[in-house]
């Protein structure tokens, strides 16, 4: 019934709000993958930024809502060096604790180093190991020691050694590790720079973020960009559309 009273980015936004924040990632990811071709892009923002236990959720929720196994789907859906670090993620076992042990952020930024900027090629698989078991913490002592042992910031290897989806994926899990809100301020931003505006990615954003760390971002995207969050939007959209992200983004 609501559904039929409404239609375009509205209705969309609404029916949003009326989700679980795991269904409605589940329903983002089923809707990446149905059909011809796969919106990767969209399967790494989710996988690539959510905690263990948001992942497990996730994986309940679209097993009920379709019925299928999420783990299967990407494995089909994706290949090669993505897929393997999608299903690592989707495994949700990173250690989620604050330790950090440098000893551990040496040896990992050696690794690093021999598998990236030291060999032939790229060895994907002690990126993948690192950048989806290690906690936040001990992440960014890994970044800090490369950048002290190999005089390269992590973010410039990867582009170095990887490009396309595996590119973005590794610079997503790095971003989201050295400022979460910072990469969801850039994603909003990009979504509404230049001629036409990304309305599917401010409805993703906005809704999943908004009972998160929306506040953040938004102190994030005005230091980055000299302006507001909702200046932003406002002069980006229009009608009850503008009005439902503009009341959540508030």
């Amino acid at each position: 019934m609501l559904k039929g009273d409404l239609s375009g980015c509205l209705e969309k936004t609404i029916l949003a709000l009326l989700d679980r924040p795991c269904e409605f990632d589940a329903k983002l990811l089923k809707e990446a993958m149905k059909g011809v071709g796969t919106h990767e892009d969209i399967l790494i923002e989710i996988l690539c930024t959510r905690a263990n236990s948001q992942i497990a959720a996730i994986k309940e929720a679209y097993k009920q809502m379709f019925p299928s196994d999420l783990a299967i789907d990407v494995q089909s859906d994706t290949s090669g060096t993505l897929r393997k670090l999608l299903l690592s993620l989707l495994e949700a076992d990173r250690d989620e604790g604050f330790e950090v042990n440098e000893s551990l952020a040496e040896r990992d930024a050696k690794e690093l180093h021999e598998a990236g900027e030291n060999r032939w090629g790229t060895d994907e698989l002690a990126f993948n190991t690192v950048l989806t078991k290690r906690n936040c913490m001990q992440l960014r002592a890994t970044f800090k020691a490369y950048e002290i042992l190999h005089g390269a910031a992590i973010e410039e290897v990867i582009k170095k050694e990887t490009s396309g989806d595996v590119e973005k994926a590794y610079m997503t899990i790095v971003q989201c590790t050295k400022d979460c809100q910072a990469y969801f301020a850039e994603v909003l931003h990009e979504a509404m720079k230049g001629a036409g505006t990304n309305e599917d990615t401010l409805i993703r954003i906005v809704v999943s973020r908004s009972e998160v760390d929306l506040p953040s971002i938004k102190e994030r995207y005005q230091d980055m960009y000299k302006k507001s969050l909702a200046e932003a939007v406002k002069s980006e959209t229009s009608g009850d559309f503008q009005k439902v992200l503009l009341a959540l983004i508030k």
